[in-house]
């Protein structure tokens, strides 16, 4: 049987190979794929092949083998494990893991964060559907470097201390990646993919005192198993599409009680999809449009 290490030594390039994952551009060590965790044009997943190391600039998920067979499965640990240990004819290589997994190889770094003052930000979470107040209660205004170059999004905390980021043009995070709780000593918990949802469902209901857990990337599904298994209702307002029936059945079998609440917005994708939909509908007027959101 494959030791841990030895399944860490597994490449993932041959790995995502056999999975039918090709790299679309190779820059020495940097092997870049769109990626397999979801739908994309432009190549945001790099594998070191040095360190035999993934990172997903989009989210900031990143990681070993073992973590990228997690968030593939969308599976714990041991599953993962147990499904790197039946592969066969995976070349075992003697990669360097020098550093952590925490890498800053995003490149974004936080210059301040500050209360929403910005027209252009609160015009976006109009457009959204999202109700200032509630945009303003939840999220903050984070102004960040990339490169050379500033920019602005909206910033939503999650409980590692990272920062998902939404603005018009770009949707990314940065690191730690991890879920976002928001308690409130509920007997029930809803349980969004994403924080644009748990706003809608805010500007919905903003005054029912609920607990939330916000997943931030379904990947992440499994670190919130044992906190979702302390509540007797859990209220899913997860994607109508196959992720979110997958993710679904992944808490119905970790003995959890769910309700699926997809049903009341489909058919489509989401619960703010549906959201902007009515908004739309009822022709409400917008603030008027500014160009960039470069500072």
């Amino acid at each position: 049987m494959k030791t841990i290490q030895e399944i860490k030594q597994l490449s993932i390039v041959n790995y995502l190979q056999k999975a039918g994952h090709e790299p679309k551009q190779i820059k020495g060590n940097a092997y870049w794929y769109c990626s397999p965790l979801r739908q994309e044009r432009t190549p945001s997943f790099k594998v070191n092949t040095d360190r035999n190391q993934w990172y997903d600039f989009a989210t900031g998920e990143h990681g070993d083998i073992i973590d990228l067979v997690c968030a593939l499965h969308r599976c714990s640990t041991a599953e993962a494990l147990q499904l790197l240990r039946g592969e066969t004819g995976l070349p075992k290589i003697d990669f360097s893991f020098g550093g952590t997994k925490t890498s800053a190889q995003q490149g974004l770094e936080i210059l301040s964060v500050q209360p929403i003052s910005n027209l252009q930000l609160q015009r976006y979470g109009s457009e959204r559907g999202i109700s200032l107040s509630q945009l303003e209660k939840y999220c903050s205004e984070v102004h960040y470097r990339s490169g050379e170059r500033t920019y602005y999004a909206l910033g939503f905390l999650n409980d590692a201390g990272g920062w998902e980021l939404r603005n018009p043009y770009f949707k990314g995070c940065i690191a730690p990646k991890a879920i976002s709780t928001l308690g409130a000593g509920a007997k029930s918990v809803q349980v969004f993919e994403g924080f644009m949802d748990f706003l809608s469902w805010r500007t919905l209901h903003p005054n029912e005192p609920s607990d939330s857990l916000v997943l931030n990337s379904l990947a992440l599904l499994p670190r919130a198993l044992a906190q979702l298994q302390t509540y007797p209702c859990v209220e899913c307002f997860l994607d109508n599409d196959e992720a979110g029936r997958k993710a679904l059945q992944h808490l119905r079998e970790a003995g959890i009680e769910v309700k699926d609440m997809g049903r009341l917005y489909a058919p489509h994708k989401d619960l703010n999809e549906w959201l902007c939909s009515e908004r739309k509908s009822k022709k409400l007027p917008l603030p008027p449009r500014k160009r960039g959101l470069r500072r």
